[in-house]
């Protein structure tokens, strides 16, 4: 079956950066597009940035230049780079395929 775990967030200070990182599981990963979203208490899930599996990214303008989407095929893992972490970042983190989310990672900037 499908999974994905999502790993890598925790408390940083503004400022500062956090890598994410997803493991999937149960499809084929090489062939796949995958997303970040973010979502914060009483509102909806915010895409943030997915790469598609020619490796072209695409961001959204509130984290353009400081987040960035990768992936490694042959660890079936999909990052995601945060840099110049702000306060308004803080949110629970979620990497997706094909509406498929994992329990997802805490992220808390301060």
């Amino acid at each position: 079956h499908v999974q994905l775990v999502e790993s890598g967030g925790g408390s940083v200070q503004a400022g500062g950066s956090l890598t994410l990182s997803c493991t999937a599981s149960g499809f084929s990963f090489g062939e796949a597009d995958m997303a970040w979203y973010r979502q914060t208490p009483g509102n909806d899930c915010e895409l943030l940035s997915y790469i598609n599996s020619d490796g072209s990214t695409h961001s959204v303008d509130s984290v353009k230049g400081r987040f960035t989407i990768s992936l490694d095929n042959a660890k079936k893992t999909v990052y995601l780079q945060m840099n110049s972490l702000k306060t308004e970042d803080t949110a629970m983190y979620y990497c997706d395929w094909n509406g498929v989310r994992g329990q997802g990672t805490q992220v808390t900037v301060s």
